[in-house]
């Protein structure tokens, strides 16, 4: 039976379509090579400084957890909490060590006062702490930027939603996110019920949890910031190709092939992450392109503009990614940068940073680096007293040197003086001071409170100067003056001793 007759129009664009998704079907993957990682300092820093930043916020909400925004300072600051309130909700709070430990790091935030006299004569006296003003003062800027960035909260959390195929997402993820989302700790009874039409709690498929469920889906927030930027810079359609932005660390190379194939994967077309992905080839380019848009995507969401890498795992399967997607991280270092600070590892998007600051910073992002400042306030004065003494060592160390062995040179020490320093490659150019203590050496066996010294110094040894060798010209002139001065002495040895043997002159009488 002969085919149905089909107008040339119709088969024309038949054939078109065909074409395209053969072409999109035999699609090759990403190229077995080796994809070099470099450490990029400036994005490592941005990580790093912000060591103890959510225990030390978790704390900060604890003591004024009762304190209404309307309180005057010199009654929070009157307000204080025992100690033993805090030491009994450590795991709670998430504090790395013990809390009169953890409090004694921040004499700028936190206030150590004098305990009160026990009830009976058994019981030890246990001190309070109460919040400094400066404290009290971020905190109310904080529930300000929190109460003016309701919205865009809200916001940010329905476009999460919708990138999830199901417009669903279990509550504690939601929880596990809340601090990279911006939101406030109790976002369940301040944030949600104010948007009913976005957001609603239902249960989840799982025994004894719960999800939030999306309501309304709204089509003016799927877009993507990939393609924001598109529409501002210039013309964009839908289909068209879009090529994501790279920035690469200081001394990273490609590979040609490597290279070569990233132009060609740039060139692909863009399929938004708030599309279904379903139908692309499981191990294509393509698929992986729309991988790439999503985490991209995610990481825009979040007001630091980066996570940790298991929440983005665990964030992953609920967005329908398929499991490989966790190589897609690191084929393209251009895009994502995998830190390995704090003891563990860290996803952040590289074109929201310039060197650690960020290029468009969020006002929660402002508040939060002012509790920075206020966490690392009392460490500045120490770190310019260690850097000082380790100058001083290091000029004693190498004085009278004059070699040029390249090992020891001079660095500028930030804004604070000259000093010599020693070369060494770990060396981090921007870390700051943070003389944290490390939390493996501490015992929990003993809470009674000792006054300690938080601001220990490392001693810094002498380094160990070799002697200085001649050179090659040096040691054979005083080769050859040596054995000038070793052949003149066995010249008048011998002569001395033949005139002691010579027999006597007999003298001629006349």
């Amino acid at each position: 039976m002969p085919p149905p007759a089909c107008p040339s129009g119709r088969r024309i664009l038949l054939i078109h379509h065909l074409r395209r998704c053969n072409s999109l079907i035999q699609s090759r993957t990403f190229i077995d090579a080796r994809i070099q990682w470099v450490r990029d300092r400036g994005l490592d820093h941005a990580v790093e400084k912000e060591k103890h930043l959510l225990p030390f916020h978790s704390l900060k909400d604890f003591l004024l957890q009762s304190l209404p925004s309307s309180s005057s300072s010199s009654a929070a600051a009157a307000a204080s909490v025992p100690l033993d309130s805090i030491a009994d909700r450590r795991q709670e709070l998430s504090l790395p060590f013990r809390a009169i430990r953890f409090i004694r790091l921040f004499p700028n935030a936190f206030v150590e006062e004098a305990p009160n006299l026990p009830a009976s004569p058994s019981d030890p006296p246990r001190p309070s702490i109460r919040p400094t003003e400066a404290l009290i003062r971020i905190h109310s800027e904080e529930l300000s930027a929190i109460q003016s960035s309701r919205t865009d909260a809200a916001d940010r959390l329905l476009r999460l939603l919708m990138l999830s195929p199901y417009r669903r997402l279990p509550l504690p993820l939601i929880d596990r996110l809340r601090w990279d989302l911006g939101l406030p700790c109790d976002f369940v009874r301040s944030l949600l019920p104010d948007f009913p039409d976005y957001f609603q709690i239902s249960p989840s498929t799982a025994r004894n949890s719960l999800d939030i469920e999306l309501v309304c889906y709204r089509k003016d927030l799927a877009i993507s910031a990939l393609e924001h930027y598109a529409m501002r810079t210039g013309e964009y359609r839908k289909g068209t190709p879009l090529a994501f932005p790279l920035h690469f660390s200081r001394g990273f190379e490609l590979e040609k092939k490597v290279r070569k194939w990233l132009d060609e994967w740039q060139k692909l077309p863009y399929i938004s992450p708030y599309e279904s992905g379903s139908n692309l080839p499981p191990k294509g380019d393509l698929m992986e392109k729309w991988i790439v848009g999503a985490l991209h995507e995610v990481l825009n969401l979040l007001i630091g503009k980066k996570t940790a890498k298991e929440n983005l795992i665990i964030l992953g399967k609920h967005l329908g990614l398929p499991s490989e997607f966790r190589k897609v991280i690191s084929h393209h270092p251009g895009i994502f940068y995998l830190s390995n600070k704090l003891k563990m590892q860290t996803v952040v998007l590289r074109e929201a940073y310039r060197r650690d600051l960020l290029i468009e910073k969020h006002p929660m992002m402002g508040i939060r680096y002012q509790y920075i400042h206020l966490m690392h306030k009392n460490m500045i004065g120490s770190g310019k007293k260690k850097r000082d003494q380790k100058s001083r060592r290091n000029s004693r160390s190498v004085e009278g040197f004059d070699g040029g062995d390249g090992d020891v040179h001079v660095v500028e020490d930030g804004g604070l003086g000259y000093g010599v320093d020693v070369k060494n490659d770990s060396d981090d150019e921007l870390s700051e001071v943070s003389d944290f203590e490390s939390e493996d050496d501490e015992s929990d066996e003993d809470d009674e409170v000792i006054d300690t010294n938080l601001s220990r110094t490392r001693e810094i040894q002498p380094r160990r100067l070799s002697p200085i060798r001649a050179s090659p010209i040096e040691r054979k002139l005083r080769t050859s003056k040596t054995r000038r001065d070793e052949m003149h002495r066995v010249g008048r040895r011998n002569s001395m001793g033949e005139n002691m043997r010579a027999p006597p002159r007999s003298r001629i009488s006349t």
